[in-house]
């Protein structure tokens, strides 16, 4: 029988050394831009009940998700998003909290990507749920802090925005199953112009279908919405690009408007969202960093309705970004190699500790000699090596 003992399983790897400090830089920049606007980190299981996580409630295809049993029997998976876990403790440990709740995560979530295409199956993600909050007020606080986490991290990002029901007030209105509008949504999401012809050219030819049909080009300034008005007739349509509209110009106040682009192609999980949804984008990586939006109905499915607007951004892809481009500390070296003579080992851990306490940067040796100690020493490019005796000598290792 083939053994996988030595290596990872497909979607994931390992992380080494300026990975991880990269990865630990990059949750401790964001946890801190949350956290100085008011939210309080929380952490959920690894492993939840496939119940909270059913299609019907998260949109996540079942096939999507590491699956195994309990010791009695009942279906689990590895936690596939942050969002739901913390919607079931909004619902139940903080039913009688005031609202609104302002909470962030930092953990990692599990996903199937069919094809991979970059993608991992493990991702360090890190985000914000403002809960008990609706109105523009909560959706411009969300978005300026999607906007101000990014901009801790690199400069060059780009925010695109949407609106969930644009694209549901025009679907409603096609004569397709839920699962066909379900393809046509994928279609859109992923820009395939040639499904997306496919499957609408075997309808009559309404506007509402024209529109669908113009929905993956409908990119880019704020000159979209312009286009889109002289597109659509229908009123609830209309009623959210005049709400897309009215956020992109309270952003452009706070000089935001360079950063912005509007996407009425930013259909993601429509039956997840269900108002203003955005994306963010940075320069060296192909997939989006950071998602979120709006999701006033996810909290019935605890008995507990409630608005709610969130994002969740990947901090491994955040973290690739900053590490290729020197953006992240460099791994030091020690300052102090330190080494004890025979019998004096735990002096020798005593004054590696004394270096520690001072802010020195000091390594204790586990090698029974000088001579090797100090030929790890220069290995590894360490300056000085103390050397602890009956008196402590400091030795210039020549690196």
């Amino acid at each position: 029988m083939k053994k996988y003992s030595k290596i990872t399983p497909i979607g994931t790897k390992d992380l080494l050394f300026e990975e991880c400090l990269a990865d630990r830089t990059v949750s401790s920049l964001l946890g801190n831009v949350f956290s100085h606007r008011g939210f309080h980190e929380v952490l959920t299981p690894g492993i939840e009940f496939y119940d909270l996580f059913s299609e019907s409630i998260s949109g996540i295809p079942m096939e999507y998700m590491f699956k195994m049993s309990d010791s009695k029997g009942r279906l689990m998976v590895m936690r596939p998003d942050s969002t739901l876990p913390i919607a079931r403790i909004a619902s139940t440990r903080l039913k009688n909290t005031s609202r609104p709740i302002r909470l962030y995560y930092n953990q990692r979530v599990y996903r199937y990507n069919p094809g991979l295409t970059g993608r991992s199956n493990e991702v360090m993600q890190t985000g914000i749920e403002l809960i008990g909050a609706s109105g523009k007020r909560a959706d411009l606080e969300v978005i300026t802090t999607a906007v101000e986490a990014l901009s801790k991290c690199v400069p060059d990002f780009r925010i695109e925005l949407g609106h969930a029901g644009f694209f549901k007030a025009l679907a409603q209105k096609l004569p397709v199953s839920d699962n066909e509008r379900e393809d046509i949504r994928l279609f859109i999401e992923s820009k395939n112009y040639s499904a997306l012809n496919s499957a609408l050219d075997s309808l009559e030819q309404t506007q509402s279908v024209n529109v669908i049909r113009k929905l993956p080009g409908l990119f880019g300034g704020v000159e979209v919405l312009d286009e889109a008005y002289k597109l659509c007739d229908d009123a609830s349509a209309l009623e959210t690009l005049n709400y897309v509209r009215e956020i992109y110009n309270d952003l452009s106040k706070l000089g935001l408007g360079e950063k912005i682009i509007i996407d009425l192609g930013l259909v993601q999980r429509n039956d997840y969202y269900s108002d203003i949804v955005f994306s963010g984008y940075v320069e060296g990586s192909g997939e989006p960093v950071l998602i979120g939006g709006r999701y006033d109905k996810l909290l019935d499915s605890f008995d507990d309705p409630s608005p709610a607007i969130g994002f969740g951004i990947n901090v491994d892809a955040l973290a690739d970004v900053m590490l290729k481009r020197g953006n992240i500390p460099q791994m030091k070296t020690a300052d102090v190699f330190v080494h004890g003579e025979k019998g004096y080992e735990i002096e020798a851990i005593k004054y590696t500790l004394t270096l520690c306490e001072a802010n020195i940067l000091s390594e204790n040796s586990v090698f029974e000699t000088e001579e090797e100690a100090l030929a790890y020493a220069r290995k590894k490019g360490i300056k000085k090596m103390a050397v602890v005796g009956k008196e402590i000598k400091t030795i210039d290792t020549g690196v």
